[in-house]
């Protein structure tokens, strides 16, 4: 598989929750160069060029990351807080996806440096319009230093 020019790196274990961003953002047209994996172990692997993704070009970023908080291996916090604190990695956009709404998770998302915290919409209406606008904020509106 080719990680040539991947623009949203997706994190989300949920099987589910992945389909329907995924689609979400097919529909919208911001699907082409995003790469879903499945926890925060392979979040950072795909970052820092490691195991499956050793062969990835280190100096490709993806515009946007999209993670989700809770997952195996290596959480949401543990990602954000690697990235955040990484000169090279800290100025890509970070947005937490996530069903939390705990006041505490968003404090210390923040804290720790993302760039935004979206509560996932229970219904699909509005959790196709989340997505769209963050596509359409941080892959087309903002600009990067990258």
């Amino acid at each position: 598989m080719s990680y040539h020019n991947v623009e949203i790196l997706f994190v989300e274990d949920s099987q589910d929750d992945a389909a329907l961003t995924i689609r979400a953002l097919k529909k919208n047209g911001f699907s082409n160069k995003l790469h879903h994996v499945i926890d925060g172990a392979e979040a950072l692997d795909f970052i820092y060029c490691k195991g499956a993704y050793a062969d990835r070009s280190s100096t490709e970023f993806p515009k946007l990351i999209l993670l989700d908080l809770k997952m195996p291996k290596v959480s949401g916090l543990q990602v954000l807080e690697k990235i955040k604190s990484d000169p090279i990695f800290k100025s890509i956009p970070v947005v937490m996806l996530t069903s939390s709404n705990e006041g505490p998770d968003i404090e210390k998302c923040f804290e720790l440096g993302a760039n935004s915290y979206i509560v996932k919409p229970v219904d699909s209406d509005n959790f196709f319009n989340a997505v769209k606008e963050i596509g359409l904020y941080w892959i087309i509106l903002s600009q990067q230093p990258h």
